[in-house]
C-alpha cells in the first residue's frame, strides 16, 4: 500500500509537472499571442473579454495550482520524514497503539520512492535504534520494531529472556544490561506485565516481559529451536520491546539493509480508543488525546 502510494504521488508530481512547464514556457506564450492577434483585428478588447482570452483552461490551471504543494509533499515524505501510525502492541511500552510517529527518511541513506534503490549513503542503523522496515517475507507491508544486532554479532536469547551479544571479532559474549525490573501497569490475559529498563549500545529504554509466557523456540529461523543467530553481513536482527507479543527476528529472520525505510525519532501524536463494550462508535474514532505521549522516542 505505501509503496502504491508512492508509485502515485510519484506519477501526478510528474504530470504536474509537465504541465507547469509546459505553461511557463508554451502554452502562456501561445494565449498572450491570440491575445495580441484578437486585439489588432478588433482594435481593442473589453476586460471580461480581454479575462477570457487569457484564462487557463482548468486542467491547466489546477495542475498549475497543485504542482508546487505537491511536489514538496513528494520530496517531504520521500527524503526527509514520513507519518507513520502503530498499529499493534509489539513496541510496549515504547510506543503504544495509537501513537503516530515521524520516520527520519534520510537517517539510512536517500532512496528513490518507487524502487527504494539507494541513491545516496548517509549513515548504517545503531544497535538500540528504532526502526521502520519492509517485512522481509512480504514487503509490501511496513514493520517498526528495535535494533538488537548488527552484522556479523551472534545474537543469544535465553529462556529467562536475556540477551547476551557477542560482537563481531569479540570472544566474549556480553550480557545486555538490565535494571529497575517492576511490575507493569499493562495485564496480558489477566497477568500482570514485568517492565524493566534496558541498555543496548547508547540507547536505554524499557521493555516488557510476560514473566508466565514461554517463547515457541520450535519456531524460532532459521533453526527450530536453537536460540542464536550470526547476523550476515548487510542484515540486522530486530526485536519488539514487548518482548512475549512481538513477531520478530526470532521467528522470520533478519532485516536486510535494503528494507530499511528510516528511523522513528518522535511521537506526533496520540491517541486513545479506549471505550466501553456497549459503547457505539466505531471503534477507529478516537476517545482521547495523550499529550503527555507527545515527543522523542527512546
Amino acid at each position: 500500500m505505501a509503496n502504491t502510494f508512492s508509485l502515485i504521488l510519484v506519477l501526478v508530481t510528474l504530470a504536474t509537472g509537465v504541465v507547469w512547464v509546459l505553461e511557463k514556457l508554451v502554452f502562456a506564450k501561445k494565449r498572450q499571442l491570440k491575445l495580441a492577434e484578437v486585439e489588432a483585428q478588433t482594435n481593442g478588447l473589453d476586460a471580461a473579454a480581454i479575462e477570457k482570452v487569457k484564462a487557463q483552461p482548468w486542467w491547466v490551471e489546477n495542475s498549475v495550482s497543485i504542482f508546487p504543494v505537491i511536489a514538496f509533499v513528494l520530496v517531504l515524505r520521500s527524503f526527509v520524514y514520513e507519518p507513520f501510525q502503530i498499529p499493534s502492541g509489539s513496541m510496549m511500552p515504547t510506543l503504544l497503539v495509537g501513537d503516530f510517529i515521524l520516520v527520519e527518511k534520510y537517517a539510512y541513506g536517500l532512496k528513490d520512492p518507487v524502487w527504494r534503490t539507494q541513491l545516496v549513503e548517509t549513515g548504517k542503523p545503531e544497535r538500540g535504534d528504532v526502526v521502520v522496515f519492509k517485512y522481509p517475507p512480504q514487503p509490501s507491508i511496513d514493520y517498526i520494531k528495535r535494533v538488537v544486532g548488527l552484522p556479523g554479532d551472534t545474537v543469544h536469547y535465553s529462556q529467562d529472556k536475556d540477551i547476551c551479544i557477542q560482537k563481531a571479532g569479540e570472544r566474549a559474549c556480553k550480557q545486555v544490561k538490565l535494571s529497575n525490573v517492576e511490575e507493569s501497569p499493562f495485564v496480558q490475559n489477566g497477568v500482570p506485565m514485568i517492565q524493566m529498563d534496558e541498555k543496548l549500545g547508547q540507547h536505554e529504554h524499557q521493555i516488557l516481559v510476560n514473566p508466565l509466557r514461554r517463547d515457541r523456540v520450535e519456531a524460532y529461523q532459521p533453526r527450530s529451536g536453537v536460540s542464536e543467530w550470526v547476523v550476515p553481513k548487510g542484515h540486522y536482527f530486530v526485536m519488539g520491546d514487548n518482548r512475549d507479543n512481538s513477531a520478530d527476528s526470532r521467528y522470520w529472520g533478519f532485516v536486510p539493509e535494503a528494507n530499511l525505510v528510516g528511523k522513528a525519532v518522535g511521537i506526533w501524536i496520540s491517541f486513545e480508543f479506549e471505550r466501553s463494550d456497549d459503547s457505539i462508535l466505531p471503534t477507529w474514532i478516537p476517545t482521547g488525546v495523550r499529550f503527555n505521549r507527545i515527543g522523542g522516542i527512546n
